[in-house]
């Protein structure tokens, strides 16, 4: 995969018997077809920092994440494929998982920091690495360029939509939609659903950017406990939907964003004759922290075991 390598994120159309019911069509971008581990919105968010860092001359990747953070093994992967050393902070306590095993096999060097510690990203930064020679790349892919890099989504459209569902982490995919339709002065309400608890500083954070939040519509009540936090509800309806539709979603981000959508047509705050699509942000690797969950549900742990 080379930068200007083309991506493959085709819009595909959904059927489903509420969506008769209420008269909307709904379609889904998948980002998730874009690559296996840089899958979905976190391609968009790295490929103008390893363009800078090519036009730099600088080879070393340095990020932040949690250990099951599908931000670190695009990261990785990123390295691996563009012939970068990458390094992360990873918070919390030494552990081992399939994700940091699958990072540390793309050489990623892994520093594993407590969360006081973490909380000053800057100063670990700085304490390890030189700026001159080492790239600081925010958790999530938070920053500009990935702002940047997320407008692409809209501008790859061919099609106007009413509303666009997207799951919302740190913000940063979401202000890139808002600005992209801004720009292009599309008339789409852009639901977010922010997968942890106290999702309202996303609006403030898009702001701060010089992002125009009026089409934003923040959907906070749909984080089921917090950051990667389930409930039997959410992974039925993630079992159902999987099963409908042939699409893979999982419990931390698209499961929700899914899960939202769904109810909001139930509920009928989305009008009939909607035009909706729903942003697949790809990272189904957060399956395989989860996939005991389901084992009250039948087949789901085959599917688990058929994705890689």
């Amino acid at each position: 995969m080379s930068l200007e390598f083309p991506i493959y994120s085709p819009v595909q159309h959904i059927a489903h018997p509420l969506l008769t019911e209420k008269n909307i069509e709904l379609a889904i971008k998948r980002d998730d077809m874009i690559h296996p581990f840089i899958s979905g919105n976190k391609w968009r968010k790295l490929k103008l920092h390893i363009s800078h860092m090519k036009q730099l001359k600088i080879n070393k990747l340095v990020t932040f994440g949690g250990a099951w953070s599908n931000h670190l093994l695009a990261s990785a992967a990123a390295g691996a494929q563009f012939q970068l050393k990458t390094y992360a902070f990873v918070r919390g306590e030494d552990v081992s998982n399939p994700v940091l095993s699958l990072c540390k096999l793309f050489g990623m060097h892994l520093i594993f920091v407590d969360r006081t510690a973490y909380k000053d990203k800057y100063a670990l930064f700085e304490s390890h690495f030189n700026r001159d020679s080492a790239l600081f790349v925010d958790e999530g892919g938070r920053s500009k360029e990935g702002i940047i890099g997320c407008e692409t989504i809209v501008e790859e459209l061919t099609e106007s939509y009413s509303d666009i569902f997207l799951a919302a982490g740190t913000g940063t995919t979401c202000a890139g939609i808002l600005s992209a339709i801004t720009k292009r002065k599309e008339n789409s309400i852009v639901h977010a659903i922010p997968v942890l608890k106290g999702g309202d500083f996303i609006q403030k954070d898009i702001q701060d950017w010089g992002i125009d939040t009026v089409q934003l519509r923040l959907h906070t009540d749909y984080h089921f406990g917090g950051y990667a936090k389930t409930k039997p509800e959410l992974l039925e309806f993630i079992h159902s939907l999987i099963q409908t539709t042939g699409i893979m979603i999982e419990p931390t981000y698209t499961g929700k964003m899914m899960y939202a959508l769904f109810d909001q047509v139930k509920q009928g705050n989305i009008k009939p004759n909607s035009k909706i699509l729903a942003i697949h942000t790809g990272g189904l690797t957060g399956f395989l922290g989860m996939y005991e969950k389901f084992d009250n549900l039948a087949s789901v742990k085959e599917l688990v075991k058929t994705m890689y």
